[in-house]
Order: structure tokens, then C-alpha cells, then sequence
């Protein structure tokens, strides 16, 4: 029954995801972008430190060790940031820009600004020139890469306890909601024609479940490293949050606007709340 679990939530999370963008993208939400940059964060934030964390140090690990652990994943995540950097910057015969160049390894492996799907902004160093045209297999293949990634942490998740499962399903969607706007924005421009683009994107989506079925393979043989899994997954969902979706609403706002944000932080966190209480009953 877990893996049916397991199987379900990653669809939904890869693939749901999707169609949610796709809405927000293409219809007259687009200008809420930014409300889902907040969401998203205050998701990650809260699924990290209220649920995946206190379930990791409920176990037979060490504080010390679990601390360590996620001290080395933000390092890893930090490294493979830069490495994308400059991967990205060598590939195309350019430096980098760390401060225009939000990339992240869960959220933003192409070259769009997801704070405004709407319009693509030429002006910045990461504009779609950087992104292969036709077709962007490149896009494609680095969103397959990260699904993938997504699938085996929704699965650690799964393996401690279906609530933290349910719970990090919701906080994937969440975060992969904005990144999918981006996609479909680059793919939209290149190929003009909305439905190809969607099939295409909720396609590498898929592979969250793929990502799932190897997660649950590898957890049950590495059972007694559960903890240190959780604490992985923690350490990528609050590097996403503080290195990724945060900088980008950290610009100068009116009170209104900065109101709004700290409001739909909030409904993330409460998001995550209601539906871990919802799984536990």
C-alpha cells in the first residue's frame, strides 16, 4: 500500500504541479506569481522544521551526526548550484552572474525569472537566449533530472510515515508550481503552441514518479539510514526556500505588496499544517 502511496502523491506532486502553472501561466493568474513564490517557501520552510526534522531526531541517530548531515547537505547544494553556474556560463562562453542567475537544484535549472512569466525579461544575462532553441531538450532534460530527485525525496518521506509523505507531496507541488511556469514560458515562446509545451512539461513531471518507485527501492535497503535521508531531504527543501524563492521577494515593495507576501508565506505554512493534521487523522 505504500507504494501505491508513493506513486499516487508523486503524479500528483510531478504532475499536478503542472497544470497548476499551466493555469496560472496561460490564464488570468499570471500576475500571482509572486503569491506563489511565498506559498511555496513558507511550505518548504514549514515542511522541513515541523515535520521532516523533529521525525528524523526522533530516531536512533545522534543529534550531532543528523546536524552534521544537514550541515553537508546545504554545502551540496550550495556546490551544485555553482557547478550549474558554471556549467551554464562555460557552455555559452559567458561569466555568471550569481545575483541574476537564481538557479537552484530543485527549482530554476533554466534561464527564466519566474517572478513574471508573463514577460520574459531580455534584459538580464539569463534571458532565452541562453536556452536552446528549438524544442529546449536541455530544459526538458535538467526539469526530468530534478523530478526525478523530487520522487525520492517524496519516498524517504513515505518510508518514515505516510503523514510526512502526504506532507512533502504538498510541498514539492508547492515549489515545483513556479518552476513549472518558467518551463512553459520558455517552451511556449519557442514553439508558440501552448498544448505541446504542456504535454511536454508534464511529461518530465512524470518522472517524479519514476523518481518514487527508485526512492522506495533504495530506502527499504537502507532502512536503518532513514533519518539521515529525512535530514537530506530537509536540507534541500530549506536551501530551495532561503537560497531560491526568498531572494527573489526580497526587493522594495509598498506596505500592501510586502503584507501580501507575508500573508501568502503564512497560508504556506498553514497549507502544510492542515494537511499533515488532515493525513494523521
Amino acid at each position: 500500500m505504500t507504494l501505491f502511496y508513493i506513486l499516487l502523491a508523486t503524479l500528483a506532486a510531478g504532475i499536478g504541479s503542472v497544470w497548476v502553472a499551466a493555469a496560472l501561466s496561460f490564464g488570468a493568474f499570471a500576475r500571482y506569481t509572486q503569491h506563489m513564490l511565498s506559498l511555496a517557501a513558507g511550505a518548504l520552510l514549514a515542511t522541513a522544521f515541523m515535520h521532516l526534522l523533529p521525525e528524523a531526531f526522533e530516531g536512533q541517530a545522534g543529534a550531532k551526526e543528523l546536524f552534521v548531515i544537514l550541515l553537508a547537505g546545504l554545502i551540496f547544494f550550495f556546490l551544485l548550484d555553482k557547478a550549474e553556474l558554471w556549467h551554464h556560463g562555460h557552455e555559452h562562453h559567458q561569466t555568471p552572474e550569481p545575483a541574476t542567475l537564481p538557479f537552484s537544484p530543485l527549482i530554476s535549472h533554466n534561464a527564466v525569472d519566474c517572478t513574471d512569466p508573463a514577460a520574459p525579461r531580455h534584459d538580464q544575462p539569463h534571458g532565452h537566449s541562453h536556452i536552446p532553441q528549438p524544442g529546449s531538450w536541455a530544459l526538458l532534460t535538467g526539469d526530468s533530472v530534478h523530478c526525478f530527485g523530487d520522487g525520492v525525496l517524496i519516498a524517504s518521506a513515505f518510508m518514515a510515515d505516510q503523514r510526512l509523505g502526504w506532507v512533502a507531496a504538498l510541498a514539492v507541488l508547492a515549489h515545483e508550481i513556479p518552476h513549472h511556469m518558467g518551463d512553459l514560458v520558455v517552451l511556449n515562446h519557442s514553439s508558440s503552441n501552448k498544448r505541446i509545451a504542456l504535454v511536454k512539461v508534464s511529461l518530465a513531471g512524470a518522472v517524479t514518479a519514476i523518481g518514487g518507485l527508485a526512492g522506495y527501492w533504495l530506502v527499504n535497503q537502507l532502512q536503518d539510514y532513514l533519518p539521515y535521508f529525512l535530514v537530506m531531504v530537509s536540507s534541500s527543501f530549506i536551501y530551495v526556500a532561503l537560497a531560491d524563492l526568498i531572494p527573489q521577494l526580497q526587493k522594495r515593495l509598498s506596505f500592501k505588496q510586502t503584507a501580501a507576501q507575508i500573508l501568502w508565506l503564512g497560508i504556506g505554512i498553514g497549507m502544510v499544517s492542515l494537511a499533515s493534521n488532515l493525513a494523521h487523522g
